[in-house]
C-alpha cells in the first residue's frame, strides 16, 4: 500500500456511547494523520455525539462514496434509517439495530469494491440488531453470511499484547459440549496462527485451554480433553504450528500474562473473556478474523449506563482503529488470511 489506508467507520448503536466515541476518535490528530476516514451512517447519530462531547467534526456529506476523502476531510455517507432520530439513549430499538446492520452491510460492499481498506465499527447492541432483522447471534454470523464464508471466521479479543480466540462464541452454555469436535478446534488453532502471523508475529505461540476443570483429571471430570482437544492439538503440531495444551483454563492465563504465550484458544466465550477483560478491559480490541477485510471494534459494549454522559474511554476505540490500519496495510501486501469462497 503506497498511500494511507482508507478506513470505514460504521456508527454504533445510537442509544449507546458510539456516537461520542466517534467524535472523540476523529478529534484525535494522530488518528486523522494515520488514515483517510469514511463515516457510514445517519447524520443525526454523529450530531448526537457532537452535542454530547461539545466538539464538531468537519466532514463532507454524500449519498454515496465518491472516493475523494483525504486526511483533511472526513467523508460521511448518509444513510436513511427510519426512526433513527427518535431513538432514546440507553434503550434497545429496531431503528438502532437497523442502523448497525445497514451500515455494516454498506461497509462490506465498499470493501468488495476496494473503496475502503478496513472497517472499524463502534459498539453494536446485539438485542437491537436482532430486532432490526439480524437472524444470527452476532455480527460475525452476519459477516459470514454476507461474504459466503466457508472457512473459519471468529472474533478475537486483544489487550496489552494478549490475544484470545475461541472455538465457540455467542451460544448457550448447554450447547457448547456438543459443538466441540476436532475439526472445529483445528480450524480455530489455524485461524489463530494465521491471524497473528498477519499481525506481525513470526511464529505465534498458541496455547489451547482445556474444557473441563483441571483439564478433566485424566477423564474423572470429562473426556473432552482426551477424545477431542488433545488429538486436535497434536494434529496441528504435526503441521508445524507452534501450539501447546490443553491446559487448565484457570491457570494458563497467568502464563499468558507473564509473556509465555501470545494467544489462547478457549473452548467457549467467558472462558477467555473474563480473563482478558480483567487483565486489560480499558484497552481491549475485538477483531473479526477470517474475513476478506480487517474488521475491528472496541472490546466493550454500548455502555447504556454511561451513554450521553461524555464519560466513554476512548482508548479501546483508538486501539481498534489503529489495529485496523495496521492490518489493512499488512493485508494489502500479503494476500491476507482469507481462503474461503463467496457463494454467488
Amino acid at each position: 500500500m503506497t498511500t494511507k489506508p482508507t478506513i470505514g467507520i460504521v456508527q454504533g448503536d445510537p442509544a449507546g456511547i458510539g456516537s461520542e466515541l466517534m467524535v472523540k476518535l476523529l478529534s484525535d490528530q494522530d488518528v486523522r494523520a494515520r488514515a483517510n476516514v469514511v463515516i457510514i451512517g445517519a447524520p443525526s447519530v454523529l450530531e448526537r455525539g457532537e452535542s454530547i462531547v461539545g466538539k464538531t467534526i468537519d466532514r463532507h456529506h454524500v449519498s454515496a462514496y465518491t472516493g475523494t476523502c483525504t486526511s483533511q476531510t472526513v467523508e460521511h455517507i448518509d444513510l436513511e434509517i427510519p426512526g433513527i432520530e427518535d431513538v432514546p439513549l440507553a434503550e434497545v430499538s429496531v431503528a438502532g439495530g437497523l442502523s448497525s446492520l445497514t451500515g455494516l452491510r454498506m461497509a462490506f460492499e465498499l470493501s468488495e469494491k476496494k473503496n475502503i481498506d478496513g472497517i472499524c465499527f463502534m459498539p453494536f447492541n446485539k438485542e437491537s440488531m436482532h430486532l432490526g432483522g439480524n437472524p444470527f447471534m452476532d455480527e460475525i454470523g452476519f459477516a459470514r453470511d454476507y461474504f459466503g464464508i466457508d472457512t473459519a471466521a471468529s472474533e478475537f479479543n486483544i489487550a496489552r499484547g494478549m490475544w484470545n480466540g475461541r472455538v465457540t462464541s455467542h451460544v448457550a452454555m448447554k450447547d457448547v459440549a456438543e459443538m466441540l469436535n476436532q475439526e472445529r478446534i483445528c480450524q480455530s488453532i489455524e485461524l489463530a496462527h494465521n491471524t497473528l502471523k498477519m499481525a506481525g508475529y513470526d511464529r505465534p505461540r498458541i496455547v489451547v485451554a482445556a474444557y473441563n476443570p483441571h483439564a478433566g483429571e485424566g477423564g474423572l471430570m470429562g473426556r473432552e480433553e482426551i477424545d477431542i482437544i488433545n488429538p486436535a492439538v497434536k494434529k496441528m503440531q504435526e503441521r508445524q504450528i507452534n501450539v501447546s495444551g490443553p491446559f487448565p483454563a484457570d491457570t494458563l492465563w497467568l502464563k499468558v500474562r507473564d509473556g509465555e504465550y501470545d494467544v489462547v484458544v478457549t473452548m467457549y466465550h467467558d472462558q477467555g473473556q473474563i480473563a482478558i477483560k480483567l487483565l486489560g478491559f480499558d484497552e481491549g480490541v475485538s477483531l473479526l478474523a477470517g474475513l476478506p477485510v480487517p474488521v475491528t471494534t472496541p472490546a466493550h459494549g454500548t455502555a447504556f449506563d454511561i451513554a450521553g454522559k461524555n464519560q466513554a474511554n476512548l482508548t479501546p476505540a483508538r486501539n481498534a482503529f489503529m489495529m485496523c490500519c495496521d492490518l489493512a496495510e499488512s493485508l494489502s501486501t500479503s494476500g491476507g488470511w482469507y481462503t474461503g469462497t463467496k457463494n454467488n
